[in-house]
């Protein structure tokens, strides 16, 4: 019976193997208890935690795939919604309907 392994709570790789009392990544190189409870924390692009419900700018032209639009630099977008995923934000941008966003290229809105 072989046990599986959680993924590594840093990059999110399968590829975690036990290292004496703990698990470790060979991706990343991060280690972790394994009674350690893994809550991720998704980040903006400068570092800002992000949060069910915030507000965000988009920092980067995105090109959409299979179509010609393109979500500008500066567009806003409210009430995203953080899932598992490579695509980390759930939103809804005007004009464009609902799409999975990364983290990487959005910056949290401070009010």
């Amino acid at each position: 019976m072989t046990e599986t392994l959680p993924p590594c709570p840093e990059c999110r790789s399968t590829y975690t193997y036990e290292a004496d009392a703990l698990l470790a990544c060979p991706e990343c190189g991060h280690e972790w208890s394994r009674d350690a409870s893994p809550e991720t924390v998704v980040r903006d692009s400068v570092g800002n935690p992000l949060a069910d419900g915030d507000s965000v700018t988009v920092i980067k032209d995105l090109k959409l795939k299979g179509s010609s639009d393109v979500i500008k630099v500066g567009t806003k977008v409210r009430g995203i919604r953080l899932v598992d995923g490579d695509h980390d934000i759930d939103c809804k941008i005007p004009g464009i309907g609902q799409i999975g966003l990364k983290s990487q290229f959005v910056k949290k809105i401070t009010d």
